[in-house]
């Protein structure tokens, strides 16, 4: 049996929100083609890194209430270089998949 890749993913998932699947939320969003609605966030000093980060890199997110977002997501290449350095602060999961999601810039940005 072979699996070839999927084209496209479209639809719903519903999972408690945490801390954890908080950042992947925002990062998974930011290199989306497309708005993301994230609900359940978790709010955190963490996860107030990942989204400072995110709008760092040049994506937009709207702050519907406390824990709901929408992410407008820039495509895998549309992340641009961040005017300043990006501080992780104490978020660990952010400081190791942000490299991860920031790698597939537009060639050309810093």
């Amino acid at each position: 049996m072979k699996v070839a890749p999927a084209a496209a993913l479209a639809g719903h998932v519903r999972v408690p929100g945490d801390k954890s699947l908080s950042h992947r939320a925002l990062l998974l969003g930011g290199i989306a083609d497309g708005d993301v609605r994230v609900e359940g966030w978790g709010r955190s000093g963490d996860t107030e890194s990942t989204l400072a980060a995110m709008r760092a890199l040049g994506v937009d997110v709207d702050e519907l209430d406390a824990t709901t977002l929408i992410v407008h997501g820039v495509g895998l290449r549309g992340l641009r270089a961040p005017e300043e350095p990006i501080d992780c602060g104490n978020a660990g999961t952010l400081m190791r998949l942000l490299p991860a999601c920031s790698r597939g810039r537009r060639a050309g940005s810093s």
